[in-house]
C-alpha cells in the first residue's frame, strides 16, 4: 500500500510517502527552529501559522521526491495527537481535504506510536516483544510493545519531559535553542563529573526531571557572577549525564524485569550522542539488544506516521471526516481503537 503521511503536531511540518509500511520513498521536513529560536521555545500561535504556509509545498515536495502523484496514493495517514491543537488541526484539515477530493481512505495516527514504529523504517528492525523508550521535548515514557497496537505503559514522567529539561537548562545558561542539540555538542570531551546533579526516583519506573532543573538553577545562583565561560561545557556535561543515567538505567531495568531482551529508543532526544553511546554500552553488558533509528527518524517526521497508518488502514480502520485533533492522547488509549 502506498501511503501519504502528514505530520504537524508541534513545530515540524512534514510529509512522506511510504510503501507497505517499511519502504520510505520520501521524507520531507520543514523545520521552524529559526523562527522560534528568539523566543527560546515553541510559540503555538506562530507554529500553526507557519504550518499553514509550509504544508502544501512540503506535501508536493514529498510526492515529487517519491516520483509519484496523488493518483498513485492509496491512503492517507495524519497525526491526530498528542500535540499542539492549532498545529494538529492544520495537518488534519489538509489530510481530510485530500482524502475527500480523491476519495481516499484516511486515518488519524497517534504521534507516540509513530515514534515507536519509526524503527521499522530502518535497517535495524526488532522482533516483538520489545521495550520502547519514547523520549522527546514533550514526552518521556516506557512501553512494553507486544505487537502493532499492542502497547502497555510501564513508566512515564511525573513532571517535565527529558527534552524539556535540556531546553530549560540551555535557557538558564543562555546557550540558545534547541537546548538538547547545543548541550550535546558542548558536552563532548567535557567532564561529566564536574558537578553532581541528582538522579530522582531511583527505585521507580517513572521519571522526574523538575528537581534536576531546580538543582541546576540553584547551582547557577550560588555561583552568582563567578561562573566562567570555560566551566559551562563541564556543567552541561554533568547535567546531561544525570538525564542519560536515569533514562538508560530505568529502561534497561524494565527490560530485565519483564524478561524482554530487546529495547527500542525513539523520539527527538534519541538523537543525543551520549544517550545512544550509553545505551549501547550498558545494554551490551546485560545482553540486551538496543535498536535506535537514525537521527532523521528520531525527530518528528511523517514517514513514521505513514508507517503506522499503513498497518491501521490494512487492518480495515477508516476515520470519518468529523475526526478531531486531540492535544492529550495516551498511546494505550489509541491502541484500543
Amino acid at each position: 500500500m502506498l501511503v501519504l503521511g502528514i505530520e504537524s503536531s508541534c513545530d515540524e511540518t512534514a510529509a512522506a510517502v511510504v510503501r507497505d509500511g517499511e519502504e520510505m520513498l520520501s521524507n520531507v521536513i520543514a523545520s521552524q527552529i529559526d523562527v522560534h529560536r528568539e523566543y527560546g521555545g515553541v510559540v503555538p500561535e506562530i507554529a500553526s501559522r507557519k504550518h499553514i504556509e509550509a504544508i502544501m509545498p512540503v506535501i508536493m515536495q514529498a510526492l515529487s521526491d517519491a516520483s509519484v502523484s496523488l493518483d498513485d496514493i492509496e491512503g492517507i495517514a495524519v497525526t491526530r495527537g498528542p500535540g499542539l491543537i492549532g498545529s494538529l488541526l492544520v495537518g488534519l484539515s489538509v489530510a481530510k481535504s485530500i482524502a475527500l477530493a480523491r476519495n481516499l481512505p484516511f486515518v488519524g495516527v497517534n504521534h507516540l506510536e509513530g515514534h515507536i514504529n519509526a524503527i521499522f523504517l530502518s535497517d535495524d528492525k526488532p522482533d516483538f516483544p520489545f521495550i520502547a523508550l519514547v523520549v522527546s521535548g514533550g514526552h518521556t515514557s516506557i512501553y512494553q510493545v507486544k505487537g502493532f497496537g499492542n502497547v502497555t505503559i510501564m513508566g512515564q514522567t511525573r513532571d517535565d519531559a527529558a527534552g524539556e529539561a535540556f531546553d530549560k537548562a540551555a535557557k538558564m545558561l543562555d546557550l540558545g535553542y534547541p537546548g538538547g542539540v547545543v548541550i550535546d555538542r558542548l558536552a563532548r570531551q567535557s567532564n561529566i563529573s564536574y558537578v553532581h546533579f541528582p538522579r530522582s526516583m531511583k527505585d521507580s519506573r517513572d521519571f522526574s526531571f523538575s528537581g534536576l532543573k531546580t538543582s541546576l538553577l540553584n547551582y547557577i545562583k550560588k555561583r552568582d557572577d563567578r561562573l566562567e565561560d570555560e566551566e559551562v561545557p563541564h556543567i552541561v556535561a554533568s547535567y546531561q549525564e544525570a538525564i542519560v543515567d536515569v533514562l538508560v538505567e530505568k529502561t534497561l531495568r524494565v527490560a530485565q524485569e519483564t524478561s524482554v531482551n530487546r529495547v527500542v529508543v525513539s523520539g527527538g532526544v534519541a538523537a543525543n550522542g551520549r544517550l545512544r553511546t550509553r545505551f549501547l554500552e550498558c545494554a551490551r553488558e546485560k545482553d540486551i539488544a538496543v535498536h535506535i533509528p537514525p537521527p532523521v527518524l528520531c525527530t518528528d517526521n511523517a514517514a513514521m506516521i505513514a508507517a503506522v497508518g499503513e498497518h491501521l488502514l490494512m487492518g480495515g480502520l477508516r476515520d470519518s471526516y468529523d475526526l478531531n485533533a486531540i492535544s492529550r492522547w495516551p498511546l494505550e488509549m489509541a491502541a484500543l481503537r
